[in-house]
């Protein structure tokens, strides 16, 4: 008796073992014919097999996972009504099953939030439903939660629920301060890689031709965050003006000026709108710099007695909070602030060094590169040797205002207009033949200290 049982389940066991065998040779036959149809293009004659080889043989391949992704969007693309409901389901199946089988290989806040947009996109489910899908996702994965789309649907979706009374105001402005952090990165880290190249291209140096798609890629993908961060800003609106945000704080000041993250939040949604001439301001600023005293605090103290007209007091604030501001682009924001001052009073040198300081902390700050343009124009007459030389320090003042639209697109039409005035006002062709400077390096001297080439004829 127990040598029957040994001996059937050997063979239910080997039996077993050959039903797989012939599955996976079948699966590696299909998946080689419906892979070459799908690189053809024969979409059609392709998903069939692939769902096949998907069901029976998962992990056979993430490019049974890849190709099927290509083939359903190219089937949705033309499917109507109950059809592009089920190919739906079927894309949102893939896109788990992937996440399942190849989790090593795939990103879990890419395809989480890709499901949340699919869901979005064709009206899928209430918008309370969309909103928890996006946010999930976003929770989830926030490092590669980086879509421009996702993160502006992610918001809209907020502010539309707030409009109609099922999240409150609070809630849109910690959404917001989340997702323009987000874009900040990505454009951060973006600008960091574009910056050295830009300063190769300007030193005459030819990119090579990886360099030059990363330049291209970069400049692409700053400019859609740029727009994103345009259309969430249009979307916020009047939300964030003064004239909401004071009543606001001032109704909750007395039950919340214990509360430091409150103190924190409000403080720092009046510095940006620069809402900070009413006295709520001042309440704030000094309850959250004696509950906890930090770089936001003395930021908020330094736009207090800037407000004021104290100069100094402002400086010394500003300086303080920079010091000890961890977060790049408010450690940015603070610098461009001591910056301007220096630059108000005339000290450009000075005020170069803060600007300077801004990039280093914010890559992508590309107004820092308009004022120091800006500044060096002004010198023109004051820091080259003679007349051509006084000229030439506009072409500088152009490329500084050139690299400013390249790291941050939603400054390219001012960026454009600066550098046509500068160029204008530089040596033109005649002048530079006459001058016989062709290709020339010219140092400028006083504050700018910096060498500039002439163009050729």
């Amino acid at each position: 008796m127990k040598k029957t049982f040994i001996l059937t389940l050997s063979l239910l066991l080997a039996g077993s073992g050959l039903m797989k065998a012939q599955n996976n040779a079948e699966c590696v036959t299909k998946a080689a014919l419906a892979y070459d149809d799908a690189k053809a293009k024969r979409y059609e004659q392709a998903y069939k097999p692939l769902m096949e080889v998907k069901e029976k043989c998962p992990t056979y391949s993430l490019a049974t996972f890849q190709y099927l992704d290509r083939v359903l969007k190219f089937k949705m693309e033309t499917a109507e009504g109950a059809q592009k409901d089920a190919l739906i389901e079927e894309m949102i199946q893939l896109m788990n099953d992937r996440l399942k089988y190849f989790p090593n290989k795939t990103s879990k806040g890419d395809v989480q939030g890709d499901i949340a947009m699919l869901k979005f996109e064709n009206g899928i489910g209430t918008k309370e439903e969309q909103y928890a899908a996006f946010d999930a996702a976003f929770k989830a994965d926030r490092a590669n939660f980086k879509s421009p789309k996702a993160l502006y649907a992610y918001f809209s979706l907020l502010v539309d629920l707030q409009d109609e009374g099922k999240k409150s105001l609070e809630d849109v402005f910690a959404n917001y301060d989340e997702v323009i952090s987000k874009l900040e990165e990505e454009e951060n880290a973006l600008a960091q890689n574009l910056s050295p190249l830009l300063e190769k291209q300007d030193a005459g140096t030819a990119l090579t031709s990886k360099e030059q798609t990363l330049v291209k890629n970069s400049e692409i993908n700053l400019n859609a965050y740029s727009q994103v961060k345009g259309s969430i800003n249009a979307k916020l609106g009047q939300r964030a003006d003064c004239d909401n945000l004071i009543p606001l704080y001032n109704k909750d000041f007395e039950a919340k000026k214990s509360d430091v993250s409150w103190l924190k939040n409000a403080s720092e949604r009046l510095s940006v709108k620069d809402c900070t001439e009413d006295p709520i301001f001042f309440k704030l600023s000094e309850a959250l710099h004696k509950a906890e005293p930090s770089a936001k605090s003395a930021l908020y103290l330094g736009q207090l007695a800037d407000a004021k007209g104290n100069g100094a007091q402002a400086l010394k604030y500003y300086n303080e909070s920079a010091e000890l501001e961890t977060n790049a682009s408010d450690k940015s924001r603070v610098y461009m602030k001591i910056a301007d001052n220096y630059k108000k009073k005339g000290s450009f040198g000075q005020a170069r060094t803060y600007y300077n300081k801004a990039l280093a902390a914010k890559p992508s700050a590309g107004r820092a590169y308009l004022q120091i343009a800006n500044m060096i124009a002004q010198s023109a007459n004051n820091c080259g040797e003679n007349a051509f030389d006084k000229r030439a320090v506009y072409w500088l003042a152009a490329d500084y205002a050139a690299r400013a639209g390249r790291v941050d697109p939603s400054l390219s039409g001012v960026a454009g207009e600066s550098v046509r005035a500068y160029k204008g006002r530089a040596p033109q062709k005649a002048d530079i033949f006459q001058a016989g400077k062709e290709g020339q390096s010219i140092r400028i001297g006083c504050w700018i200290g910096e060498t500039v080439r002439v163009p050729s004829l």
